[in-house]
């Protein structure tokens, strides 16, 4: 099976990931990106492939043509960015998204997929979530993404197929490696402070996933037969890997050693609880066969730190902390203030 598919945010965390395993897979598979974290690829990684750049926002009808399916990942890609300026969240993580998805279906797109959240869940304490549970966004960044499944979801028919792939908190190695996420942040504090730093009590729970086994499930709903994911949900990950966040700290300290769990003095109970059931996927899509578990990513991510020499400059500074970085782009005048390129001469101090 060859699918030619269109993946929008290609060059970023999940991308750069996703993509050698699109092409591995046998498909034909086209990178377009804004680039707008090009310099924050770290220095052991190699540079992106051949991609067209491209704001989403700037996507017409004939650039989607003759594409069987898009995997639509561009977007603001995490609470701090999203509660930056929640108006722009909105416009880029909706409004845009259903936008495409409605371009992709005048192009003659049928498959959609797209990046949703468990952040969507938002709190639910110790009750075990599925696909139909409901939502309680508790910050823009979910509840962009609450009203894109929403506005996609009316999109479907017998010629437009969207899937909302909900992935648990993602960690794992990349190219474009973030720091803001629990898994990747307490490792990356261990390697360079010799702490595990919390910066809550610890006692709220999340689903993790590595994010290979999250581009295993994207790929996994593009191939399925259409009657198995036209317009359906899916929480991304195994329901064995929900962990209470003190849960992770210790095993941090336990993979990397000759450190300590410290709580930072204004930690306080995280809001956004939730344990996710993720029977739905392994019932629905046989295909999907997640490979990794929070301490094997963990293991992972010491040996990369070390091979770089990790420095807490490098993970709490402006290089590779998406907001830091997206701050400092503002405040160079090379993105304006909707988060666009502010013109072809800035997009080159981007790249």
């Amino acid at each position: 099976m060859n699918i030619r598919v269109l993946v929008t945010g290609s060059g970023g965390y999940v991308g750069s990931v996703l993509m050698p395993m699109l092409r591995d897979a046998g498909h034909d598979a086209v990178e377009l990106d804004s680039c707008v974290f090009e310099r924050s690829r770290l220095p052991v990684s190699e540079g992106a492939g051949p991609m067209q750049v491209m704001d989403i926002r700037d996507i017409g009808v004939r650039d989607l043509e003759g594409f069987d399916a898009i995997i639509h990942l561009a977007g603001m890609s995490n609470d701090p960015l999203g509660s930056h300026d929640p108006q722009v969240t909105n416009l880029i993580n909706h409004i845009a998204a259903v936008s495409l998805a409605e371009k992709a279906k005048q192009a003659g797109v049928d498959r959609f997929i797209f990046a949703s959240s468990c952040s969507n869940y938002g709190a639910f304490g110790e009750d075990w979530i599925t696909e139909d549970s409901g939502f309680r966004p508790l910050k823009p960044y979910a509840d962009s993404k609450v009203a894109a499944e929403k506005g996609m979801s009316r999109l479907a028919d017998d010629s437009f197929c969207p899937v909302f792939m909900r992935a648990s908190t993602a960690y794992g190695a990349s190219p474009m490696l973030r720091f803001d996420l629990v898994v990747n942040n307490l490792t990356a504090w261990a390697i360079s402070k010799k702490r595990v730093l919390l910066k809550s009590t610890g006692n709220a729970w999340r689903p993790l996933v590595h994010i290979e086994d999250i581009a295993r499930a994207y790929i996994a709903a593009m191939e399925a037969p259409r009657e198995d994911v036209f317009c359906e949900s899916f929480n991304i990950g195994t329901t064995a890997e929900n962990y209470r966040i003190r849960e992770v700290a210790a095993i941090v300290e336990e993979e990397v050693g000759d450190c300590v769990i410290e709580y930072a003095p204004d930690a306080k109970p995280d809001p956004s609880s939730y344990r996710v059931d993720c029977n739905k996927i392994a019932r629905v899509l046989p295909a999907f066969k997640p490979q990794w578990t929070v301490r094997r990513g963990v293991q992972e991510l010491v040996e990369l730190y070390r091979s770089f020499r990790l420095d807490p400059t490098d993970f709490e500074g402006v290089r590779y902390a998406r907001l830091a970085h997206l701050k400092d782009l503002m405040a160079r005048g090379i993105l304006c203030r909707d988060w666009r390129v502010n013109s072809a001469d800035a997009q080159s101090a981007v790249v």
